[in-house]
C-alpha cells in the first residue's frame, strides 16, 4: 500500500513539475509574443500614419490643381471674349488690347470652323489634315459651348477647350492618385488592405489578400467589417473620385502570433500525452512480460514435488494406510495439480468452453466453505438447479471466484456473510460477490487491483492483480468495485458476454 501511496505522491509531484515548466515556458513566449506584437503595432501605426501624410499631400496637390485649373479657365474665357470681340468690333473700335490677348494665347487649344463643321482656322493644336470638326476631335472640343458669331451673312463657331498646361497638369494628378494607391498597397508590408469609394462597396484596389476572391462581394463585406472593427478606416478625399476609406487589419504574422502560445500549449500536451502512453504501453508490456513469466517459473517449480507427492502416495497405498487419509491427500494432490494447470495457463491463450457457472460457483463455494470458519455463511443466487452457460475457462474462472471469496473472509475476520447473486440480460451476465466487512475507500477501488498492493499483514497483494486479469485478458469481460461502504461491507461485479 505504501508503494502505491508514493507512487501517486511522486506523480503529483511531477505533474505539478510539468506544470510549472510549461507555465514558465508559455509565460516567456507570451512576453515574446507581446513584445512582437507590439513591435508589428507600431510599423502599423507607422504606416498608417504615412498614409494620412500622404493623403495630405495628394489633398494639397489637388487643391493648389483646382486653384491652377480655375485660373487656366479664366485665361480659357478671357481668350474666347476677346475673339469674340474682334468679331463684333466695329471699324472705329480700337482692337489693338484684343489682338495683343489673342496673340499671346500659347495654351489654350482653339478651332474656328463654318456653319457645316469645316474648319476654318486653329491654334494650338495640331489637326494635320483634318477638315471638319467632329468624330473624337468635336468630343475634345464640346466640353465648352462654342462662341457663335454673326459675320456678314454667315455664321463663324468658335469651339476651345481647357489649355494644354491643364491637361498635362490634369495628367499629372490622375497619375498620382493612381500611384497613390500603388504605393498604398505595396508599401502595406504584410498587412491586408482594401480600398473603397465612400460607400464601402466598390473595391479600387487590394493587397495581401491570399486565397479569396475580391469579387466575392458577401466575403469583401464581411472582411470589411472585420477590419473596421480592428482599425478605424483612413478617410481620404481625392480629386475627382471624391471620398475613399482604406481598410486594413492586423498582418498575418500578428494574427499567428495571437494564437502561437495556444498551438504551443496544444503541441506540448499531445507530446506529454503520446509519451504517456507509449510508457504506459511499455511498463504494462513488462508487467505482462513478468507476470507471464513468474507463473510459468511457478507451475514449473511445483510440477517436480508434486509428481513426488503422486509416487509417495502410491506408496502410502501399498503400506496399506487407512482409505480415509488417502482420499484427504488425494484432494489436496488434486488441488495442487489445479493450481499449477492454473499457473502453466498464464500466458498462453485459454480454451473458453461452454461452462454452467452456477454449478461451476456452488463446487468453488463449498471447496472454501470446508477450509475456513464456520461463522462465515454463504448466501448464493440462484439455486443450484438452474442454468447459466456462459464460455470459461473453469480452472482460471474458478481462481477468481475464490481470490474474491477468500479476500471477503479475510476483510470480515472470520465472522459474517458473503452474498453471491449471478444474474443475466441478453447479452451478459453478472456476478456480484458481496460481503459484510470492512469496506474499501473509494480513493481505493482501482488501486487495490494493482500489483503489490494488499492491507494484510502477510498479503503478497497479487489475488485481485490475477483475478483482473483473467476476467479481462482472457474472459473479455470486466471486474469492480460494484460499491461500498466503511464498516458495512463491498460488493464486487464481474461482467462476461454471453
Amino acid at each position: 500500500m505504501d508503494l502505491y501511496l508514493r507512487k501517486k505522491q511522486w506523480k503529483l509531484f511531477l505533474f505539478a513539475s510539468a506544470v510549472l515548466i510549461v507555465a514558465a515556458s508559455l509565460y516567456y513566449t507570451s512576453i515574446l509574443v507581446t513584445e512582437i506584437r507590439k513591435d508589428e503595432r507600431k510599423n502599423m501605426e507607422v504606416w498608417a500614419e504615412a498614409i494620412h501624410q500622404k493623403a495630405d499631400l495628394v489633398n494639397f496637390t489637388n487643391n493648389l490643381f483646382e486653384q491652377i485649373k480655375n485660373e487656366e479657365r479664366k485665361r480659357v474665357s478671357i481668350v474666347a471674349e476677346a475673339q469674340r470681340r474682334i468679331i463684333k468690333a466695329t471699324s472705329n473700335e480700337d482692337l489693338n488690347f484684343f489682338l495683343s490677348i489673342i496673340g499671346e494665347n500659347n495654351t489654350i487649344p482653339v478651332i474656328i470652323t463654318d456653319g457645316n463643321g469645316k474648319i476654318m482656322n486653329a491654334r494650338n493644336i495640331r489637326i494635320d489634315t483634318a477638315k471638319y470638326l467632329q468624330g473624337t476631335l468635336k468630343k475634345a472640343f464640346s466640353i465648352y459651348p462654342p462662341i457663335v458669331v454673326k459675320y456678314l451673312d454667315t455664321q463663324i463657331y468658335l469651339y476651345y477647350t481647357d489649355s494644354n498646361i491643364f491637361s498635362e497638369l490634369k495628367k499629372v494628378l490622375d497619375d498620382l492618385i493612381r500611384s497613390f494607391f500603388s504605393e498604398v498597397v505595396l508599401n502595406s508590408a504584410s498587412v491586408p488592405v482594401i480600398i473603397t469609394d465612400s460607400t464601402g462597396t466598390k473595391v479600387y484596389q487590394s493587397g495581401n489578400i491570399q486565397g479569396k476572391d475580391i469579387r466575392d462581394k458577401a466575403w469583401v463585406a464581411k472582411t470589411l467589417r472585420s477590419m473596421a472593427s480592428q482599425n478605424t478606416p483612413i478617410r481620404v478625399d481625392l480629386a475627382d473620385t471624391g471620398v475613399h476609406y482604406i481598410f486594413y487589419q492586423d498582418s498575418y504574422l500578428l494574427t499567428q502570433l495571437k494564437f502561437f502560445p495556444v498551438v504551443q500549449f496544444a503541441v506540448i500536451a499531445v507530446f506529454l500525452l503520446i509519451a504517456y502512453l507509449l510508457f504506459s504501453y511499455a511498463r504494462k508490456s513488462e508487467q505482462n512480460q513478468v507476470w507471464v513469466g513468474m507463473a510459468k517459473e511457478t507451475a514449473h517449480q511445483l510440477g517436480t514435488p508434486l509428481s513426488s507427492m503422486v509416487a509417495w502416495m502410491e506408496l502410502l497405498k501399498l503400506k496399506g494406510l487407512d482409505e480415509e487419509t488417502i482420499r484427504e491427500i488425494e484432494k489436496d494432490v488434486q488441488r495442487l495439480e489445479t493450481i499449477t494447470d492454473r499457473f502453466s495457463k498464464i500466458g498462453s491463450a485459454a480454451r473458453l468452453e461452454k461452462t454452467n457457472v452456477v454449478a461451476m460457483v456452488y463446487d468453488t463455494v463449498n471447496y472454501i466453505r470446508s477450509r475456513i470458519s464456520a461463522k462465515v455463511l454463504f448466501n448464493i443466487q440462484p439455486e443450484i438447479t438452474q442454468e447459466i452457460i456462459v464460455p470459461l475457462n473453469l480452472h482460471l474462472f474458478e481462481w477468481v471466484i475464490e481470490n474474491i471469496c477468500k479476500n471477503a473472509v479475510d476483510a470480515m475476520e472470520g465472522n459474517g456473510q458473503v452474498n453471491i447473486e449471478i444474474t443475466e440480460d441478453v447479452d451478459h451476465i453478472h456476478i456480484d460477490i458481496g460481503d459484510t466487512g470492512k469496506g474499501i475507500p473509494k480513493s481505493r477501488f482501482k488501486t487495490i487491483f494493482r500489483p503489490g498492493y494488499t492491507s494484510k499483514a502477510r498479503g503478497w497483494g497479487l489475488g485481485l492483480t490475477l483475478s483482473k486479469r483473467i476476467v479481462e485478458n482472457y474472459h473479455s469481460g470486466k471486474i469492480f468495485v460494484k460499491s461500498s461502504t466503511l464498516n458495512k461491507g463491498t460488493t464486487f461485479r464481474i461482467i462476461l458476454k454471453k
